[in-house]
C-alpha cells in the first residue's frame, strides 16, 4: 500500500497548469516540523518535499492555500519516470491549526 500523510505548512504554491489533455495541476512545496519518540528518545524532524495536486482540488486550493497549516493526503510518486526524486500526490487537504502539529508520538 503506498499512502502518506503529513502535516505540513505550504511555503510555495506555483500558478496552476494544465496538462496537453487539460487537467489542472497545482505545484507546492511543503515544511514540515515536528518531535516523534524513535527508540525511546525524542527526534525533531524538519523536512521539505514537494507536491502535486491533480484535478479538481486543484481547482479548488488554487489562491486559497499559500501560507496554510494544513493535513495532506496522498501517496508518493517518482517525480518523472525513472526518476529516485519522490513526490506526494495530495488527495485530500484538510486545514489544521499550527498548534495542533503532532509532537512526541511513537
Amino acid at each position: 500500500m503506498n499512502r502518506f500523510v503529513v502535516v505540513a505548512s505550504v511555503t510555495e504554491c506555483e500558478a496552476i497548469r494544465y496538462t496537453p489533455a487539460g487537467v489542472p495541476i497545482l505545484a507546492l512545496h511543503l515544511e514540515h516540523e515536528s518531535e516523534v519518540l524513535e527508540a525511546k528518545r525524542p527526534r525533531r524532524i524538519q523536512l521539505s518535499l514537494s507536491a502535486l495536486v491533480v484535478g479538481e482540488l486543484a481547482l479548488e486550493l488554487n489562491g486559497k492555500i499559500l501560507g496554510k497549516h494544513c493535513r495532506f493526503e496522498g501517496f508518493i510518486a517518482p517525480s518523472r519516470k525513472g526518476s529516485s526524486r519522490l513526490r506526494l500526490h495530495v488527495q485530500k487537504v484538510t486545514p489544521v491549526a499550527a498548534e495542533q502539529s503532532p509532537r512526541l508520538t511513537d
